[in-house]
């Protein structure tokens, strides 16, 4: 196989790209900021991202996919583009594309990805569902006759799905994911401490000291600045971990039900393969502190974190790619 044949990550925070012999070669914010006025594309990826909130009104860095989906079909385009053409931009030969989408992505939104790539250059485009990404990219082998459980928390959606013989045999989403939790976060601060923070703030908030479930985390304190919505004015106040845990827990707890009703579903043999192999935990929102601890106290299942949670994906779809390669069968979406 060719170097140049690349594996797309389309995420709802992030953007990670693969390049098959080369490895993780981009690994940015899926921001774009427009100008309203004229409707120029001023940044993508980090330079939009240093943006957000410090802007004009009439420049907006903004996302454009929204909780697992694309909310902005044109922008989307525009970032897809934008990232194959600078990975490929040295390349004579005109790569080959599989790009990651959601299991809940329409035909249109699908649409809107595969022509973006064939704007960018790409030859040939291949859609691929994130579980079947995450588990190759974290090393199953999903070709046996063995149930694989996948919970993909990505910044929109978490994707879960029970996986054998190179298929997805259930699957589902979910809106409980990185930009929900922070979020409830920024909700919390609002409501509770009468304060405003911003996006950023909370998903610092989150990572730092942020968990889903009480006893994996010493009690923690952080401050962090925002605006007092009682007097308007620039105001620092100081968060325990503690404060968080009921919030995040009540929250984490809908992700939990969604994963006991697909095991409820799950044939009683591959439900057995699970109990054996564990739950596996993909996608950054999965570093929340005491997510897999929580799956294993309320399922009675083993779960745990991928070695590479946050770049499996991107792994995963370019390892679709090698595979088919070599004539080994993947069952995508799509085929353009």
């Amino acid at each position: 196989m060719a170097n140049y044949d690349i594996g797309f990550d389309l995420g709802t925070t992030s953007i990670i790209i693969y390049v098959v012999g080369k490895g993780i070669v981009v690994k940015e914010p899926s921001v774009i900021a427009v100008n309203q006025k004229t409707g120029e594309v001023l940044a993508i990826g980090e330079k939009a991202q240093e943006m957000a909130g410090k802007t004009p009104a009439h420049i907006v860095a903004k996302r454009p996919l929204e909780n697992g989906v694309i909310s902005d079909i044109d922008m989307t385009e525009e970032v897809v583009k934008y990232f194959i053409r600078k990975v490929s931009s040295s390349y004579v030969v005109k790569p080959k594309v599989a790009i990651c989408v959601p299991s809940s992505v329409t035909n249109v939104e699908s649409r809107a990805a595969v022509n973006a790539a064939l704007s960018a250059g790409a030859r040939k485009i291949f859609l691929v569902e994130e579980p079947i990404a995450a588990a190759l990219g974290s090393g199953i082998d999903i070709s046996k006759p063995r149930g694989r459980m996948v919970v993909d928390v990505g910044g929109g959606t978490a994707d879960i799905a029970v996986i054998s013989l190179n298929d997805v045999v259930l699957s589902t989403s979910v809106k409980c994911a990185g930009t929900q939790f922070d979020e409830k976060i920024i909700n919390y601060v609002r409501l509770n401490r009468k304060v405003l923070i911003g996006e950023r703030t909370a998903e610092r908030v989150k990572k730092e000291i942020g968990a889903v479930m009480e006893g994996v985390l010493p009690e923690t304190e952080m401050e962090v600045k925002g605006r007092s919505l009682e007097t308007g004015l620039p105001v620092k106040i100081t968060v325990s971990s503690s404060e968080l845990t009921a919030t995040l827990n009540e929250f984490a707890m809908s992700m939990v039900t969604t994963i006991k009703g697909i095991l409820e579903k799950t044939p009683p043999e591959l439900v057995g393969d699970i109990w054996e192999d564990g739950i596996m935990l993909t996608g950054g929102g999965s570093l929340i502190k005491g997510l897999p601890e929580l799956i294993s106290k309320e399922t009675g299942v083993r779960c745990y974190v991928s070695e590479t949670p946050i770049d499996c994906v991107a792994i995963g779809t370019g390892m679709a790619l090698d595979l088919m390669e070599d004539g080994y069968s993947i069952n995508y979406d799509r085929d353009y």
